[in-house]
């Protein structure tokens, strides 16, 4: 970018922490080489009143701590950091990163581009393959998020849990559906606007159901596969844990049942109901921990039950005031993604 400083856009990188402080001052000492003016930090403590966690945070440069008395998760910690902020830009970001320099630039100037851009996504990679000297997409995010007509998100250069190596496949700025929370980068003002993250997700599709709201409203979310994320994924929960499935398959329906219209909800909602016993049923067979596991999604299921009227108000909230209708939303999706995750 060539602006004089004072013109540059200012952003705050958002960091929801949690007892983990060898990720958190990698991610801080890395953040420190990022080559961008107008840049600043603010950790979110999430209850965990860890002693000296002041002190790591004021050795770095423009970073500030905020701390919670409770662990209200991914979508509460940013949510708290978003109220300790008034800068033009924020970046939702998970302390399990690490930054080429030049990341930051290369996402405000897609941002200057387009006043209606809500939220952008750099190309993630796997820190671990990293380490090995191989370039792999990170599972979560890899080069952009997407969703089918079933409601299942999936990502550009990951298919299931396979994932592709980066090959400059992807190295082509698109509109994508949904931004990782790994890191998404936000207008500020757009996010303010839409409430902010669903708190009742607690973790888990939190950034899905933001973007999508995002765009609803009408703005665009897109990708910049010329900033660049390291990512080690996993540190906050395991892939394929019963946990993870609970709050995806939780997380998931609510989503559902906030953001489609109602001719879509209408014929998706059984089936994806039906959809939800049968992997129930299928993760009695994958041995340990098959029981948690299909338990985790029955609980999933039963969870939304009692909170259908809280969810209903959000709904109505979001369906009176969308601007887009799913068939322009979804125009993009053939076929044969239908069933990618």
């Amino acid at each position: 970018m060539n602006l004089p400083e004072q013109h540059y856009p200012s952003v705050d990188i958002i960091i929801p922490y949690y007892k983990r402080r060898d990720l958190l001052e990698r991610c801080l000492d890395s953040l420190e080489n990022t080559l961008y003016p107008s840049m600043s930090i603010v950790v979110v403590d999430n209850g965990g009143k860890e002693a000296g966690l002041v002190f790591l945070v004021k050795r770095y440069r423009n970073a500030r701590l905020v701390r919670l008395p409770e662990n209200r998760g991914y979508a509460g910690g940013c949510n708290a950091g978003l109220k300790n902020t008034s800068a033009d830009y924020v970046v939702f970001m998970n302390d399990d990163t690490v930054h080429d320099p030049h990341w930051l630039d290369q996402l405000v100037s897609v941002a200057l581009e387009d006043d209606r851009t809500a939220a952008l996504q750099p190309k993630i990679l796997s820190l671990k393959a990293h380490g090995k000297g191989k370039k792999v997409f990170d599972y979560a995010g890899a080069a952009g998020g997407m969703i089918d007509r079933l409601g299942y998100p999936w990502c550009l250069g990951r298919t299931f849990s396979t994932l592709e190596s980066d090959k400059g496949q992807y190295d082509t700025r698109q509109d994508i559906f949904w931004a990782s929370g790994v890191a998404m980068f936000a207008n500020r003002a757009v996010v303010e606007e839409l409430g902010g993250f669903d708190e009742d997700f607690f973790m888990q599709m939190e950034e899905i159901d933001l973007s999508w709201r995002m765009k609803l409203a009408g703005y665009r979310v897109r990708s910049v596969p010329s900033s660049v994320i390291l990512h080690e994924g996993g540190a906050s929960l395991q892939g394929g844990s019963a946990e993870k499935i609970y709050f995806n398959h939780r997380n998931n329906m609510t989503m559902l049942l906030k953001n489609l219209d109602t001719a879509t909800l209408l014929w998706l909602l059984p089936l994806r109901l039906l959809l939800d016993v049968a992997a129930a049923i299928s993760y009695l067979f994958q041995g340990t921990g098959s029981l948690k596991k299909s338990g985790a999604v029955f609980r999933a299921i039963s969870y939304n039950f009692p909170k259908i009227s809280s969810t209903l108000k959000k709904r109505n909230t979001i369906q009176t005031s969308r601007v887009v209708n799913d068939r322009t939303i979804f125009h993009s999706s053939p076929i044969s993604q239908l069933f990618r995750r």
